[in-house]
């Protein structure tokens, strides 16, 4: 194996960039200058990706940005020593040492181990101050040949605080013996991150007094935990980005969920958290496996908090098969007809591909991807229930929310019922998992008893004595919706265009959003009243990023920074693809002068979408799914009026009005790493 660093990677002192981005290109470029890259540029790209996801500033002016790449022909550490330092995102300000850690995607696992290793040495002072104190590329070389050399053989073993460790401080102890806690550590790439919380913990561990053991889970592998050790541990500390593997290892234990840089920088206060948490009964305990949506937030910390983070958890995993189905169901209509919507089946039982019989190919075609949408769409509210339950209890909620979704639809409560019932679920399967159970009976908790137990209260509680109001306050909605005319539609386009404007992908655009989507197959039904809905929201959704985008590109450039000018460019695209947090970067930095002005422009928009009754098959797509939208120019006048709007009025805002009360942020993040 090559020596992963040369004089030739190194930069000490050097003028290499003022911001993040620019380092990270330029140590890109050193890595592909001595030929262990084909590309700097996509290496750059893959490591400022992984650096949008989550910044790799570390306390102590350390940046460790890193990445897996195609371009990268053998795995590589380049380095830069900075003067001034430069601002990776640590709390405790810029970074004067930053490491480039570069692996080919299918890196061999020597070489990953050798990187892990590395990342260790990061936390120890007297590597980083020889790093500080190094006169030549040849010195840096040398420390991390040493530091390489000096570290644990196995960068996948379990870690442990050493024997002889001082007693337990106040409060660390369980039934009068020091705590014993175990801990899981993984980020997405698995090379730096990892191993640094795994010995972060360890650390803090060893200083507490606690019996503390870590499972690094990264890329080079990882081996296991013994499974006494995890059966006799009081609570679980799950510091990872990604899912951990075999969780079902951990299952019953009280456990602390956070991102794996809380690993490095708060080690101590999750060790406090999760002793809390062994005497804390309603405590969140291990019930299946985790995602990167669960792990990446703290447990909740207030019924209202976690009843909110579940409704968005719904809503989020219901879109994909809203925006798949609808799109399925436009592209139906498109190839046979509108009239498709009523003669799908006879046309399916009539026809193959083999054999269309009366019925021609795009007839045919047609059918099936309306029958494929309209499938999906019967997903609907079964996933927005199942997904609420599964915000609430992790995967144990997943089925007893799904069979309560099922009954809402089959009781006709729609939207309003999965809701319920999900919310229903999810806490009947939460509070099931927080029993005492004897340890021979706690495997089946999450697969048997929780799932049984919670479908029949929840769905129990919708078919006998929940379900009829809710179906008949969806009635009454419904029949208020449909009895709108002249001012009420407006006056309804008004309030969903601020809506979708208020928080820019947040919990009140998603409200509005999932009011729009989860009565979209209505629509498809027959009640153009929710295409006209689905149309305004879509509409609204846009104005946003288009309208930043016109006034950091054209009507107030002078108002802006360069590195808003460069969001605003992407944002014409993002804008044009409905992806409201293309505002994001502005409204951040200027939120009081941002956001009324959207929403200004979101109001004349969902006003005017709403007036001239433009309807959308599709619920996500902006003017890419034009073939899916009736009245497609008038869609796109109301669009563009919201965007000037909006765009003349940031711009006199920012001319005009004070600005007061505002923090600064990160201006260097692009709208384009922003998703919908």
């Amino acid at each position: 194996m090559s020596e992963i660093i040369t004089p030739a990677l190194v930069s000490l002192d050097e003028p290499i960039g003022t911001d993040k981005r620019a380092v990270i290109d330029a140590l890109a470029a050193r890595v592909a200058a001595t030929g262990r890259a084909t590309d700097a540029a996509a290496l750059a790209a893959d490591a400022w990706k992984r650096e949008q996801t989550d910044e790799t500033g570390l306390p102590g002016g350390i940046a460790i940005p890193h990445a897996k790449s195609r371009a990268v022909t053998e795995a590589t550490l380049a380095f830069a020593r900075l003067k001034p330092g430069v601002d990776f995102g640590a709390e405790d300000g810029p970074a004067d040492l930053v490491f480039l850690i570069a692996a080919p995607e299918t890196a061999a696992e020597e070489h990953l181990a050798v990187l892990s290793r590395l990342a260790r040495a990061f936390m120890r002072e007297d590597f980083t101050a020889g790093l500080r104190g190094a006169t030549t590329p040849e010195d840096v070389v040398a420390l991390v040949q040493e530091a390489v050399a000096d570290a644990p053989a196995s960068a996948a073993s379990p870690t442990a605080a050493p024997a002889g460790a001082p007693a337990p401080a106040a409060g660390l102890t369980v039934d009068g013996r020091p705590a014993r806690i175990v801990a899981v550590t993984a980020c997405a790439t698995g090379i730096a991150h990892t191993f640094m919380a795994a010995d972060a913990l360890t650390a803090a561990g060893q200083k507490a007094g606690v019996d503390l053991a870590v499972e690094p889970q990264g890329s080079s592998g990882y081996k296991a935990l013994p499974q006494q050790v995890i059966d006799d541990a009081d609570a679980v500390i799950f510091a990872v980005d990604v899912d951990v593997r075999d969780q079902q290892r951990f299952a019953g234990k009280p456990v602390v969920r956070v991102p794996v840089k809380k690993g490095i920088e708060q080690p101590a206060a999750l060790i406090d958290e999760a002793v809390a948490a062994v005497r804390d009964p309603r405590a969140p305990r291990v019930g299946g496996a985790a995602t990167a949506a669960t792990a990446t937030a703290a447990a909740p910390t207030s019924v209202g908090g976690s009843v909110k983070r579940a409704l968005l958890t719904g809503v989020s995993y219901m879109i994909p098969f809203v925006a798949g189905g609808g799109l399925l169901i436009a592209l139906g209509f498109l190839l046979g007809g509108y009239e498709i919507a009523f003669n799908v089946d006879k046309v399916l039982g009539a026809s193959t591909i083999w054999n269309l019989g009366d019925n021609t190919l795009l007839t045919y075609l047609g059918a099936v991807l309306f029958k494929i949408g309209q499938l999906s769409f019967g997903f609907l509210v079964p996933a927005l229930a199942g997904y609420i339950a599964y915000g609430l209890a992790d995967r144990p909620g997943i089925a007893p929310g799904f069979v309560a979704g099922a009954v809402a639809a089959f009781m006709g409560a729609g939207f309003l019922g999965g809701i319920v019932g999900g919310l229903l679920a999810g806490l009947a399967a939460w509070w099931i998992n927080t029993w005492d159970v004897p340890r021979w009976l706690r495997g089946l908790m999450p697969v048997v008893i929780i799932p049984l137990l919670a479908s029949i209260f929840a769905s129990g509680l919708l078919l006998m004595v929940l379900g009829g109001p809710i179906a008949w306050l969806t009635t009454v909605l419904n029949d208020w919706l449909s009895g709108l005319t002249g001012a009420g539609v407006i006056i309804l386009g008004v309030v969903l265009g601020l809506m979708m404007c208020f928080d820019l992908g947040g919990p009140v655009n998603k409200v509005a959003y999932g009011f729009a989507t989860a009565n979209l197959a209505a629509g498809i039904a027959g009640d153009t009243r929710y295409l006209e809905i689905m149309a305004a929201v879509m509409a609204a959704g846009m104005v946003p990023p288009l309208a930043m985008a016109l006034a950091s590109t054209v009507l107030g450039r002078n108002l802006f920074t360069e590195p808003e000018r460069e969001n605003g460019k992407a944002a014409w695209l993002l804008g044009a693809a409905f992806i409201s947090e293309g505002a994001i970067p502005f409204a951040a930095a200027d939120v009081f002068r941002v956001i009324p002005a959207m929403m200004l422009g979101g109001a004349v928009t969902g006003a005017l979408s709403m007036a001239f009754a433009v309807t959308s098959k599709a619920p996500h797509g902006g003017v890419f799914v034009f073939f899916a939208i009736d009245s497609f120019w008038l869609w796109l006048v109301a669009i563009a009026a919201g965007t000037v709007v909006s765009a003349f009025s940031v711009v006199a805002l920012k001319r005009f009005a004070h600005r007061r009360g505002v923090s600064p942020v990160d201006e260097t993040v692009p709208a384009a790493a922003l998703t919908a």
